[in-house]
């Protein structure tokens, strides 16, 4: 029985990863993006200005990758590139953050609150259970991944 229930649970995570992936190639291509590029641009509303070897230690993007993103935003006037002002050989990828929240809230802001209100159904104990093996499968999606990408 309990076999049944951790495959059931195995099948609708990777739906789950598989409707995502559609839904936010979607709103890519609605937002003038091709693939996921739109999805780096959280990591700038996150953490704010950072350096092209930043946002490939982040994204998981060669640096020729994150090179070629960070000029796509760049066409797009979503970041510039600014010299540091303390390191003038450390280059920052400057985010405009007012652009890139004007530009994607309208394709997320409906979406979130209807996430917002779907956990809301659940008992703390519930949202517990979910946020457990939330946090527990990025862990292992972050060791895995680490394992082919050291």
């Amino acid at each position: 029985m309990k076999i049944n229930k951790i495959l059931e649970v195995r099948k609708i995570s990777q739906q789950y990863a598989y409707t995502s992936l559609q839904l936010h190639e979607t709103i890519a291509r609605s937002a003038g993006f091709v693939g996921t590029d739109h999805k780096y641009l959280g990591f700038f509303l996150q953490k704010g200005s950072l350096t092209a070897g930043e946002l490939a230690k982040l994204t998981g993007l060669s640096t020729g990758a994150v090179t070629g993103l960070i000029d796509r935003f760049e066409k797009k006037q979503l970041v510039k590139r600014e010299f540091d002002k303390n390191d003038r050989r450390k280059v920052l990828i400057v985010p405009d953050t007012q652009k890139i929240t004007a530009l994607l809230e309208p394709f997320y802001k409906e979406f979130q609150q209807q996430t917002e209100n779907l956990i809301a159904t659940f008992s703390e104990q519930e949202i517990a259970v979910i946020a457990s093996y939330l946090g527990q499968s990025i862990e292992l999606m972050k060791e895995t991944k680490n394992k082919f990408n050291p």
